[in-house]
């Protein structure tokens, strides 16, 4: 059975991606899966990447931790809204404070090949938005979604990335809503 950690990159406990987490997260569990949650909101961290790459700031606590569960894990689900064309502010500090050199990637300081230190894991994104597919595709050309696949979590090794985009939210009727529950948790289920 898999090791699975799951991030939820949304600040209100009560938002629909909580709903979605932890859809997934019961079908996971149904099926003999281990389960990590990694709620950013929850977690006491500061986003903001003091001095760059330049000079190391000491990670707090919920820093670490999520550290080991990042290396523990087989499969990363990662769960957010789409907020200005991009993930939320929480979500890319935490990825800024936590995939740094020497965790996520390495490289000579004369080169600008990159070693991907995360390989063997795999990922699937759950990614909410209010704006239509057809806006998300053609106008912002799925900026958000080729960052955090290609620029970040292939950078780093983890391949593949599946990506579920539920889009219009604001829109859904809830039967609709429960119809997207439902399909994550059988994601969760076969523990993709």
């Amino acid at each position: 059975m898999k090791k699975i950690a799951v991030i939820i990159g949304h600040s209100d406990s009560q938002s629909y991606c909580h709903a979605l987490a932890q859809a997934y997260i019961r079908g996971a569990e149904r099926t003999g899966a281990s389960v990590r949650i990694l709620d950013l909101a929850a977690m006491e961290f500061s986003p903001i990447l003091q001095y760059g790459y330049r000079k190391r700031t000491e990670l707090e606590p919920d820093l670490v931790s999520a550290r080991e569960t990042l290396l523990w894990a087989d499969h990363l689900v990662w769960v957010y809204p789409t907020w200005w064309g991009t993930m939320p502010a929480i979500l890319k500090g935490f990825i800024d404070r936590v995939f740094l050199p020497g965790f996520a990637f390495t490289s000579a300081p004369d080169s600008l090949i990159s070693k991907k230190l995360l390989k063997g894991k795999t990922a699937r994104l759950f990614v909410t938005m209010d704006s239509p597919s057809w806006y998300y595709r053609f106008v912002l050309r799925r900026a958000g979604h080729t960052i955090m696949k290609r620029g970040i979590l292939q950078f780093s090794g983890i391949t593949p990335v599946r990506i579920n985009e539920v889009n219009t939210v604001k829109m859904l009727s809830a039967e609709k809503r429960n119809r997207l529950l439902e399909k994550a948790e059988a994601m969760g289920a076969k523990q993709d």
